[in-house]
This record gives structure tokens, sequence and C-alpha cells, in this order.
């Protein structure tokens, strides 16, 4: 009789693989935390094989030294790891700087030390409601620095704008979404909380007659290829900063939008992706910006021979008179100088690209074109920043329809002597 054969051993460091009473298989093994010590990690799957891989892939990371968070983590402790390991692989730099802001000046201070297992909705609405109501100059010690607001018993009330509330929600929405994907919770309870919506910031675009001036005043700009570009196509600043030459066919009349230059806190300068995927497009380009583009490229040639051997050639459409890159902060001040000797009110930059797509709406442009032009990955997006035009223009249909059936004093059944055409 020979001996049943042994259930080979797992090797160190494999962990333990068993079937619940549930069906579910749980894997349970010890990984490097974020805190820096080695904690127990659970995983689940539907198969042994799936537990087991989900398992092997955390193992794995912790020899690498990647800290992986678990169950028991506090809330500081898995925030730290999920900006570190998590989302600094998929947010662009300045997004994930806002983020970071974000947990270091509000999320940490006020859930910090609880349990990621342990949080609850109540405890995510108490913070939001506190940040809602308490003033920060206070919370964050800016008081005892400044020597002012709390410090001198005169509190300024500085509280967070809705729309900030709304972000720091959002980042703990995201980060516990990671968690619930990685099976260390089993839902994301910031879901089930709701905030109030907040109101968008009202803008007032330029009107037609605004931005022929406007216009008319950039004519005499070292810029003015750039303004009137901004102007016509609703380009973003980092979009039309990031442009080169090659970038344009100016006999064909097109451009093609492909990446973005924006100033980062490591890389400084940097040309970086467009905003979105839908951002990366190719539109047309208007006749009047063909010319001006011309001119610029005239403009630039004499820059060129001027500078000499101090000019940095980087292909780049838009530069400072001595090949440099323009920086998005230093056209600010120079739009905001432009328009102040034009005596034209003060708006912002972005302020261009709302212009431009409320006056193409203006003119009954279908809502899909200005989508596309303005590269919004959604047509929802075009349609929500610029309701308060299309209800504009639907009083205006309502008020025709209005006179059209309106009573006259021609009572006769004769057809009318021509047909609306509605559009």
């Amino acid at each position: 009789m020979t001996a049943p054969k042994r259930k080979k051993a797992r090797a160190n460091g494999e962990g333990t693989i068993y079937q619940r009473k549930d069906g579910r298989w749980e894997a349970a093994g010890y990984v490097l935390a974020a805190n820096g010590t080695r904690k127990g990690v659970r995983v689940y799957g539907t198969t042994r094989r799936e537990a087991a891989d989900k398992l092997a892939e955390k193992i794995a990371d912790s020899n690498r030294g990647l800290p992986v968070a678990t169950a028991d983590s506090t809330v500081g402790d898995y925030l730290t790891y999920w900006l570190g390991s998590v989302a600094v692989h998929r947010l662009r730099e300045n997004t994930h700087t806002r983020y970071a802001a974000c947990v270091r000046l509000h999320l940490i201070p006020g859930l910090g030390t609880k349990k990621v297992a342990r949080l609850t909705a109540k405890d995510v609405r108490t913070i939001l409601d506190r940040l809602r109501t308490t003033c920060q100059c206070c919370t964050q010690g800016l008081d005892t620095e400044r020597k002012r607001c709390c410090a001198i018993g005169e509190c300024c009330q500085k509280q967070l704008s809705a729309l900030t509330v709304t972000y720091v929600h959002s980042v703990l929405k995201s980060a516990l979404e990671h968690a619930v994907r990685e099976d260390e919770l089993p839902r994301n309870v910031a879901r089930n909380v709701k905030t109030t919506t907040h109101q968008p910031r009202r803008f007032r675009p330029l009107t037609a007659a605004e931005a022929r001036q406007f216009l008319d005043a950039a004519r005499t700009d070292r810029l003015h290829a750039l303004y009137e570009l901004a102007l016509r196509t609703g380009l973003r600043k980092g979009e039309l900063l990031g442009l080169h030459w090659d970038d344009l066919d100016l006999n064909a009349g097109t451009a093609s939008i492909r990446r973005s230059l924006q100033r980062t806190r490591t890389g400084g300068l940097t040309h970086l992706p467009t905003k979105t995927r839908a951002s990366e497009r190719r539109i047309a380009l208007p006749t009047e910006c063909i010319h001006s583009l011309k001119k610029h490229q005239e403009r630039q040639d004499m820059e060129r021979e001027t500078a000499g051997p101090d000019w940095r050639d980087n292909s780049l459409v838009f530069t400072t008179p001595t090949g440099q890159p323009l920086d998005p902060a230093n056209l600010t001040r120079r739009f905001r100088s432009f328009l102040k000797r034009a005596e034209l009110r003060r708006i912002r930059f972005h302020d261009l690209r709302h212009s431009t797509a409320t006056l193409l709406l203006e003119q009954g442009i279908d809502l899909v074109v200005i989508k596309e032009l303005l590269g919004h990955a959604h047509i929802g997006v075009t349609a929500g920043v610029y309701a308060h035009v299309r209800l504009r223009l639907q009083r205006q249909a309502i008020d025709a329809l209005g006179h059209v059936l309106g009573p006259t004093d021609d009572d006769s059944d004769d057809p009318p002597a021509a047909a609306v055409v509605v559009r």
C-alpha cells in the first residue's frame, strides 16, 4: 500500500489560501505597508487561482519595495500611499500637485487618524460640513503666523467655497474607489455622501461689438496673431503656446493641436499632452488667422535676425523676442495690460474661449461642431457650460414663434404668403 501523496508545501512568503463558507476564496499574506512596517493583507476571488494571483501581485509589489495599503491602514497612511504610488502615475503633474495640497490641508487633518476600514459616510459628511463652516485661516494656523484673524480676536471667517468642498470630496472618492478596486474595501462610503451643488462661476463673454473692438485693438500688438487665433478658434492658452510651425498648414488652412505648454513644479515650462484625447484635434483656420499668422512669421524672422546668436530656436509659433517659450503667467499679465491700454473691460484670457463658443451658438452653429472645435471630451460639457446661451436662444425662438402665432387683423383662411423655415 502506497502512502498518500503529500500536498506540496507553500513557499515561504506565499501566504495562505482557503475557501470561505460563502464559496469565495480568500488569500492572506504579509506585505510592506504605507507606514514602512509589514502588515497582513487579505484579497478575495471567485476562484482559488484568482485569489492567488491577486495576492501574488501584492507580494511582488511589496518585494520591489512598493508599499501596499491594507485594510487596517489609517486614512492618512492610505492617502499618502495612494498619492505616491497610484495617483502619481495617472494624473498630470499640476493635477497631482492640487490633489496633494487638498490631502495635506484638508483630508489628513480631518480624517487622517481614522481607520480606512471603519470610515463611514457620517465621518465624510462631518468633515465636509466642517470645511464649509470653519474659518480655514484659524484651522491651518495662518492666523498665528500672520498675527491676524483669531490670533487678534477678529475672525475673518475665511471659509472654503462650495466648489473647493466639492473638490475635496472628489479627491477622497477617487482614493477610496481605488481601495474598492483593490478589494481593500467592500464599498466606497464617500459615494453615499451628496455635496451641495455649487453654482458655476458666472462669466461675461465678449459681445459681438466688444469682439470687433478687441480685434481692432489687437492689430497693433506684437501678439496680434495669438489674440486673433484665441478669439476666432477658442484654443486654450496652453494649446496656443504649445503650437509649433510644423503644426500649421497655412496653405491648406489647418492647425493640428497635439500638445500644451504648461509650467510644472518640477519641470518648469514643459510640453504636455493635450487635456484629453478629444483635445488632440485638427481644426480649420479662419482666413483672417492665416493672414495674421503669415505676418507674425515675417516678424519672427526679423526678430531672429536681430537677436543673432542670442536666438533660441525651438520651432514655436509664439515666443519671446529671443525665441524663448512664452510663460503662461507672463501671457496673462500681458493680456491684462493689453485690455487696459485698449480700454476694454477686464476679462480672463480663458473668457476668449467662452466668447468663441457663445458667439458661435448665437449664430445657430450646431453644438457638435462647437464641441469638436473646442476639443471637449463630451458634448454634455459643451451643453452644460453654455446652458445660459441656449436658454436665451430658446427664448428668442419662442418669442419668434409667438409673433407668428399671435393674433392678427386678418381673419381670412388664406395660407400665408411665405413659409417660415425652421432649421
